[in-house]
């Protein structure tokens, strides 16, 4: 990794104008298959000309690539990917969780600047399979692949991730933890959500986002304990079952962890392990490493070099 990162800071770029070369690919693909490809070949440190090769791109288009659709340089990206940075999110993973919010709970909480309402809906709800709610979906771009949304008239109640164009099974992956609701596909009421989401500029305190937690009461307790991790800051599976009162729960908080119906908004991409490894991720270790590095992006106000 430091090799490669040396040789990342040795680029030069050419002035002027930079576009992309049209291939049937998103940003995010092509950054997909950059963080796979070091993963699998960390060992060997690939050089930026091997990486920029597999996605068949030049250094300079790579270069770009990651300006545009992070705000950061390469350098910059994959640095934020580290074990040393992750070990540094977790600098102060208790207290983090023990902070209050300025506005106070009860107000919207600041998540990475996109400021969130939520309310849990009754132990009744989820115990039925979500009968008697209606649930609209639509899918949506998003900075980490098409996305699948679910709301109800209560707030935004699933988001998930589309992998190798299986629309069906990112669904059907929302749609099973709440089989008895009724699901309308409905591209006219997830797409202001799915705006707001994903776009920086639209994070606003004045317009909080709606979300609606549905599940257990202890799969909702360590949801909303996700909820306090703000940027730039990371937590564990053990600091989550300590701060909701059950230290020997580790396992169960993992589990809950990984149901997390509303991926992103509530941040389970901002649990690591004690060492700061990645451990798991239900939308896949590569988009979690990606999420990271983008929100670090964002963090940065793109001013990162």
């Amino acid at each position: 990794m430091k090799a490669m990162l040396d040789t990342l800071r040795d680029i030069t770029i050419e002035p002027g104008a930079i576009t992309v070369p049209d291939e049937p690919h998103s940003d995010y693909e092509r950054v997909r298959r950059i963080i796979a490809y070091i993963s699998e070949r960390w060992r060997d440190q690939p050089s930026l000309e091997a990486i920029a090769d597999h996605v068949g791109l030049s250094t300079t288009h790579v270069h770009h690539l990651f300006r545009r659709w992070a705000g950061l340089s390469p350098k910059a990206f994959l640095q934020a990917l580290t074990l040393d940075n992750a070990k540094a999110l977790l600098s102060d993973s208790a207290s983090v969780l023990d902070a209050t919010y300025e506005v106070g709970l009860s107000g919207p909480a600041r998540l990475h600047d996109l400021f969130v309402t939520h309310e849990a809906m009754t132990p009744g709800d989820y115990r039925t399979g979500g009968l008697g709610l209606t649930m609209r979906y639509g899918f949506h771009p998003s900075p980490f692949g098409e996305a699948v949304l679910i709301a109800t008239d209560r707030g935004l109640a699933g988001l998930g991730f589309v992998d190798d164009d299986d629309r069906q099974a990112a669904l059907s992956d929302l749609t099973r933890r709440w089989p008895r609701a009724t699901y309308i596909e409905d591209e006219a009421a997830t797409p202001p959500p799915a705006r707001r989401l994903f776009n920086p500029s639209q994070w606003q305190a004045e317009q909080p986002l709606r979300v609606v937690l549905i599940g257990t009461d202890f799969e909702v307790r360590v949801w909303q304990t996700l909820l306090r991790i703000p940027r730039d800051k990371a937590t564990t599976y053990s600091d989550i079952a300590r701060h909701i009162g059950k230290p020997s729960a580790c396992r169960a908080v993992g589990a809950a962890v990984g149901k997390n119906p509303v991926s992103f908004v509530v941040p389970c991409h901002r649990v690591l392990g004690r060492s700061g490894a990645l451990t798991g991720y239900h939308w896949g270790l590569t988009r979690k490493q990606a999420i990271l590095g983008w929100e670090a992006g964002q963090s940065l106000g793109g001013k990162a070099a």
